[in-house]
């Protein structure tokens, strides 16, 4: 098997996409979390670009990373400077990073209208910031910025910048396509060219301003490449970088002739995607190929029927190979199979008589305008209440909610809930950012003393969606709220004409299914 090297750029180049933000603690614990499945390297930023870079060099080495490296980034000297006088040289040096990756020009045009140099002083100086840090006794990785496109334009000398690194010391020169234009068939051709006019290994360095970055690393592996470099869940400036987990994925899952992340690792991808987008502070997409939660979902009922017989009928690998769940979804599209296999932990999957009256129960439902697709805490009860089996934790006696402004345009709204919990009634008040925030509150405040694991859930999103629309302002509408835990995440549905009613609903359920769950967890 052919080792291929995995090169994390999550934390400089990811760093520079729209939305973004890494602090220092977040860096150290996404460096960890690499490491932990056995990324090759973790591009840890450019130290002479900001403090926080800086400090995080200093703090890494004080974190065991395994075989996994640690690299700063930079750029080749300046002109006229010998690189032992170059700031930027010695950030680099004083990083005490063991691998120095360092990007230059191959694109002509750059060289003469970015840099304003001579396409010799170029050369210079790519050769000579090598050669001394090589000389310092550091791993070198160059980054050939704008090849494919500097190729195209003018192809001899786009060797000489590549060779001028390799003839320096580099270790591995990393083919860049940095404006995300370049073809698959342009990836392939061009690498085996640079591949072959070198003696020493090439990497691979795609944007996706194309939507093709995933697909022209894996065509550049083909071609010869031996290092992929991407970000984690694709972030990055622009369109964003080649996404590694989909990269590795790819390599480590379906194809058989690649050894990548030292041959582990590949079934904490789920885990790792979701770590970095919640460490972001995003949300992450339901459809992400491999990882999303809708990523092995089904809901026609003629799918889920293969799927329950022969899981390959329509998955295309077992996403417990990448640490995903499949997923059955309800919806009135959805036949007895769904309903089978939405219900199996229940055990009523041999009584005809309550699939059918579950399922039609969800079609009225969703006539309503309820859904289940991202609800299925609320659907969840709603089996457990067809079955006979739902015992509510506790009951509503009433609730009122207050919102106030003052003549500044001052805003406070505050919630009253009086509730039957263990056979006491609970009247709690508290205050909130809006109406649902203060209904959430009060409500936890009033079933905390009784069920004290409410403290770990939490709301992680709130939508609301009108369902009639005609009706205008006194439409019905749909309220889904996600809460998590610390085992998972789930979602819940309310619908009403009223807001508040339909969140009441939804949070109602989000509880319920929480304390349920809890409970079996015993």
């Amino acid at each position: 098997m052919k080792t291929i090297e995995m090169y994390d750029t999550t934390l400089r180049d990811g760093s520079q996409g729209e939305g973004v933000n890494f602090s220092l603690q977040d860096k150290l614990s996404i460096t960890e979390k690499l490491a932990g499945i056995g990324v090759d390297y973790v591009e840890g930023g450019y130290p002479l670009s900001n403090e926080k870079d800086a400090q995080f060099f200093q703090r890494v080495r004080d974190i065991d990373l395994g075989d996994t490296k640690v690299c700063a980034f930079g750029m080749t000297h300046r002109r006229g400077t010998h690189p032992k006088n170059d700031p930027g040289m010695q950030a680099l040096l004083e990083s005490h990073a063991g691998v120095i990756t360092i990007v230059g020009k191959t694109s002509d045009f750059h060289v003469a209208e970015v840099l304003r140099v001579s396409n010799q002083e170029n050369l210079d100086m790519i050769a000579q910031t090598i050669e001394y840090l090589c000389q310092e006794g550091r791993e070198v990785i160059y980054d050939a910025e704008h090849f494919f496109d500097g190729w195209k334009s003018n192809a001899e000398y786009a060797v000489e910048t590549i060779r001028a690194a390799a003839g320096a010391g580099a270790n591995t020169i990393v083919l860049c396509d940095t404006n995300g234009g370049s073809m698959p068939e342009e990836i392939y051709d061009l690498t085996s060219v640079a591949r072959d006019a070198l003696d020493v290994p090439v990497g691979i360095h795609c944007h996706n301003d194309c939507s093709l970055a995933v697909a022209n690393s894996l065509t550049a592996v083909a071609a010869g490449a031996v290092q992929v470099q991407g970000t984690v869940n694709g972030f990055g400036e622009r369109c964003g970088n080649a996404d590694l987990i989909a990269v590795i994925a790819n390599l480590a899952v379906k194809k058989s002739e690649y050894s990548v992340l030292r041959n582990r690792g590949a079934e904490h991808l789920t885990e790792l995607s979701r770590f970095v987008y919640e460490t972001a502070n995003m949300r992450y997409p339901a459809n992400q190929p491999f990882v999303g939660t809708s990523a092995f979902a089904h809901k026609g009922g003629m799918h889920v029927h293969a799927v329950r017989r022969v899981t390959a009928s329509y998955e295309h690998i077992d996403p417990e190979k990448i640490g995903n769940e499949r997923r059955f979804l309800v919806s009135e599209l959805s036949g007895r199979s769904n309903i089978i296999a939405m219900t199996t932990k229940h055990n009523i999957q041999d009584d005809p008589k309550i699939m059918d009256r579950i399922l039609a129960l969800v079609v009225d439902l969703e006539n309503q305008g309820y859904q289940f697709e991202a609800a299925e805490a609320s659907f969840d009860l709603l089996v457990k209440k067809s079955v006979g089996t739902f015992q509510p934790h506790f009951e509503r006696i009433n609730y009122h909610v207050n919102v106030e402004t003052d003549r500044s345009g001052q805003v406070t709204t505050a919630a009253t809930v009086k509730l039957w919990v263990a056979d006491k009634v609970r009247h709690e008040v508290a205050e909130g950012d809006g109406p649902v925030n203060a209904l959430d509150a009060a409500l936890r405040k009033a079933l905390n003393g009784a069920y004290p694991n409410l403290d770990t859930m939490r709301l992680v999103d709130y939508k609301v969606r009108v369902i009639n629309s005609e009706a205008g302002t006194a439409a019905a509408v749909r309220v889904i709220i996600e809460s998590e835990d610390e085992n998972g995440i789930w979602g819940s549905v309310g619908v009403s004409e009223n807001v508040i009613e339909a969140s009441w609903m939804a949070l109602v359920d989000s509880i319920e299914y929480k304390l349920y769950r809890d409970e079996q967890a015993e």
